[in-house]
């Protein structure tokens, strides 16, 4: 029995350890990214709506407020900047005049390609510098992590 409690405390510390060091590959990748916004005078919980915004098209107030843990408030605030530089919409709905859908400006989907490309650069300059046996060890280790976190929801891995 103790021999599975020792391995059972290593399993935590290695978790620990990726936990750790996940957290901290995740800062440094936030601020790698931010620094592309920042060039073209987007904050970065800016570049955070516009991220959740390109994925989902259309969403409350409320519902951008819950994915990004801030108040609807701070929210408004944001989708108010952003309003001002032609980058999202608002819209009420014809239902509920209360609720108010944001979505990206059509002026707006153009440029979003432009800082995706400028974003993928980013990143394959900083890739390019590993090896390929480095490469071929994160791309490995992130595929791993992938089906863990697929797992725990209960899906199906692909591929």
């Amino acid at each position: 029995m103790e021999h599975l409690d020792g391995n059972l405390d290593g399993n935590l510390n290695e978790g620990a350890k990726v936990a750790r060091i996940f957290h901290e590959v995740m800062s440094l990748f936030r601020q790698s990214m931010s620094r592309v916004f920042e060039d073209a005078g987007i904050t970065a919980p800016q570049g955070m709506v516009i991220g959740i915004l390109s994925r989902e098209k259309t969403l409350k107030i409320t519902e951008l407020s819950a994915r990004l843990s801030l108040s609807n408030s701070t929210v408004s605030g944001i989708i108010d900047r952003l309003e001002k530089q032609g980058i999202v919409e608002r819209n009420r709905s014809e239902q509920d005049k209360r609720v108010v859908y944001v979505n990206i400006s059509p002026k707006f989907r153009e440029q979003h390609q432009y800082f995706h490309k400028q974003m993928e650069e980013n990143v394959a300059s900083i890739l390019n510098k590993g090896t390929p046996e480095e490469l071929k060890k994160i791309c490995e280790g992130l595929e791993t992590l992938k089906k863990l976190l697929i797992v725990r929801e209960g899906k199906k891995p692909q591929g």
